[in-house]
């Protein structure tokens, strides 16, 4: 029932504009390029398939003076060549790299979009920058724009020494964007409510307040669901798509930049001893993608000892790595929510509430398809 409700939710959620971009071959440097978009030369542009058979592209914005890398999930109606222009200012404004990617059936990747599919290809990206650009999982930060802040959060509770983690328009849930639910329904994607307390680094949360696709109430409640609250900031005027215009955008992300570089200890006062850190998963990021490191080594140096019993959910120190072994094949830890509706389920009328709930997220979702990536040209143009 899961798996169906799920596809559903895809076909009703996802909005793949038509391609803006195409790749070729560069004949002297022997490496992939994209056309038709603006400072293209500044990205390196990379194929890779992730466990779920999908062929996906990404392309790493880098910066030479960047101590941290920021890997961007976009929103819903846009692809890397729209938003690469953005990534270009984002790395020169923040002194960061930029590692943008497009979902499957998103740009030029393959296959179609679903909510699987989409954490499938976080994973992805996630073991390209670690194993091909040697990017430490404590020099990262996650960051989600719109549906987007579903796989980083999803990705964000997997890996506990990740240094931050940004929401930009983020929602509670497909279904809470339209419909007041108490509970989470077994129907709705992109359960980030649920998820939210489970990550372990500091959380910037950025909205704003005449939001008319995502109300700024998913906002706040993110920010208040998170363990490691970092200043939120809610633009005064702010729409969905235009945030980057306002002077507070950059100048708030950059001190949040800053901060997180200056904090080499999440260890919260608990003494950490050896490696101890459980998430109910191991971190299996093995697919076709050839990597520096190798799958053994990694394994071998990060395997975690049954015998120990102790949680303690902290983030330590650069000085002391710790190489947790999390998987991706496992879920999430149980939700109280998934009992509840289990429980409730019996009445006719609460599955009628459901089958309109999915009526309401379709138009809901169209709505944030209509929010397209122009808008943000156009406000990129403009700043110009």
């Amino acid at each position: 029932m899961g798996g169906v409700s799920s596809t559903i939710a895809s076909k009703l959620a996802f909005f793949p504009p038509e391609p803006s971009y195409q790749v070729d071959l560069d004949e002297q440097t022997q490496k992939l390029k994209l056309l038709g978009v603006s400072q293209s030369e500044k990205g390196e542009v990379s194929i890779l398939q992730t466990k779920r058979g999908h062929y996906i592209f990404s392309v790493f914005v880098r910066n030479k003076g960047a101590t941290m890398t920021l890997l961007y999930s976009h929103g819903n109606a846009a692809d890397i060549g729209q938003m690469f222009q953005f990534f270009v200012e984002l790395s020169d404004r923040l002194r960061v790299n930029v590692m943008g990617y497009d979902y499957a059936g998103y740009g030029r990747s393959n296959g179609e979009p679903s909510e699987q599919n989409t954490y499938a290809d976080i994973e992805a990206v996630y073991k390209c920058l670690k194993e091909i650009y040697e990017v430490k999982e404590e020099d990262i930060i996650l960051y989600g724009q719109s549906i987007g802040s579903g796989p980083t959060l999803e990705l964000a509770t997997k890996l506990p020494q990740i240094r931050g983690v940004i929401l930009q328009s983020a929602i509670l849930s497909g279904l809470r964007v339209m419909y007041r639910i108490k509970y989470s329904l077994w129907l709705d994607i992109y359960k980030n409510i649920d998820k939210i307390p489970y990550v372990s680094c500091p959380v910037l949360v950025i909205h704003g307040t005449e939001d008319d696709i995502v109300d700024i109430s998913h906002g706040k409640k993110l920010w208040e669901l998170s363990k490691m609250k970092y200043e939120p900031l809610w633009v005064k005027g702010g729409n969905h798509c235009d945030l980057q215009v306002f002077p507070q955008f950059f100048t708030h992300l950059k001190k949040f930049i800053i901060s997180v570089e200056r904090q080499s200890d999440y260890s919260k006062n608990v003494e950490v001893e050896e490696s101890i850190i459980d998430l109910d998963y191991t971190l299996d990021i093995t697919n076709e993608i050839k990597c520096r490191p190798s799958i053994e080594e990694i394994e071998k140096s990060s395997r975690i000892s049954t015998e120990q019993k102790e949680i303690i959910p902290i983030r330590p120190s650069t000085d002391k790595k710790l190489k947790p072994r999390i998987s991706f094949d496992k879920r999430e830890k149980p939700r109280k929510s998934m009992d509840y509706f289990g429980k409730s389920r019996s009445s006719t009328d609460q599955s009628e509430r459901g089958r309109n709930s999915i009526d309401r997220f379709g138009d809901m979702m169209r709505s944030v398809a209509m929010c397209n990536i122009d808008c943000l040209k156009q406000t990129l143009a403009e700043e110009d």
